[in-house]
């Protein structure tokens, strides 16, 4: 048994299941829907299809990032426990929990100094973010002690590669990321936007793709191009989507056919209430290790 704990938040978006499986802990983000308070506890509160029903039903969404205080209260009984943390966040490039993170860090280690406690920034998201937890907790298990754990995360955490793309723009132009007009074109010649996390955590516009099918194609040759070993990559790799399993599953398909040694199936994964409530329904992202992350 490891003498620290592994800690993330619940945007790393895996199943209670797989958290508890892999000895992950992870505290929760929060949201509203209609003004009415949830926890992000991975779909206990409002499942993920009630969840994104709702939103194109037109519910108002709003966010809310874990705070110091919450940190605090949540690394406290572990280092009572006499055990050291390794806490992955939410990237940067989009939240400002990594901060909250180091303000309880601070507060903490001045209170047990003889307990080590990390925070990452995984400059990543969703899914991408859970199958880094999901490394880092097979690379513990295989006796990394704490110290060599933060710095293979430090040093790997630009080769996690996020690719996204949408089939629903609305909820892009109300969030502010795209323009009504250019969302009303968009939708009219069926334009579905491809982005990824550039090298500072920041989910980037990457191409204007006109079709499902065709993004659906593209997405799958990004992987090609960037994973580990090419052709030849045989590591996981995670899927997560906001209500389109199928278009999902399409893209699982095709992964599956490109890269014959994989380990394991694609593993699909709901988008998470927080991430959902900024992306809506329509979205569907890939992840794998790869090539550094540049720009």
């Amino acid at each position: 048994m490891s003498d620290y704990i592994l800690s993330c938040c619940s945007t790393a978006d895996l199943s209670e299941e797989h958290f508890q499986s892999r000895d992950i802990h992870y505290i929760c983000f929060h949201f509203y829907l209609d003004g009415k308070p949830y926890a992000d506890d991975l779909g206990k509160s409002i499942s993920f299809p009630d969840f994104y029903r709702a939103m194109e039903n037109g519910a108002e969404t709003k966010t809310s990032q874990v705070n110091d205080d919450e940190f605090v209260a949540y690394f406290t009984p572990f280092l009572e426990q006499g055990k050291d943390i390794l806490h992955v966040c939410l990237s940067s490039g989009i939240s400002g929990v990594y901060n909250s993170a180091r303000l309880a860090q601070q507060q903490l280690q001045d209170k047990y100094p003889d307990r080590k406690i990390f925070i990452v920034d995984s400059l990543g998201a969703s899914s991408g973010y859970g199958l880094l937890m999901d490394t880092l907790a097979t690379l513990r298990d295989q006796g990394m002690t704490v110290d060599e754990l933060y710095a293979w995360a430090m040093l790997h955490r630009l080769e996690m590669h996020h690719w996204f793309f949408s089939t629903d723009l609305k909820f892009y132009v109300k969030g502010g990321r795209v323009s009504k007009t250019a969302g009303w074109v968009g939708t009219l010649l069926h334009i579905c936007p491809l982005l990824n996390m550039d090298n500072l955590g920041r989910l980037i516009p990457r191409e204007k793709i006109r079709t499902k099918k065709k993004v659906i194609t593209r997405i799958v040759e990004q992987m090609q191009a960037h994973a580990r070993d090419g052709a030849d990559y045989s590591g996981k790799c995670y899927i997560s989507q906001s209500a389109c399993e199928e278009d999902a599953r399409a893209v699982a398909d095709l992964v599956e056919q490109a890269f014959p040694k994989l380990n394991g199936k694609v593993l699909i994964n709901s988008i998470g209430t927080t991430i959902g409530s900024h992306t809506g329904p329509g979205t569907v992202a890939l992840f794998f290790w790869g090539d550094e992350r540049k720009d």
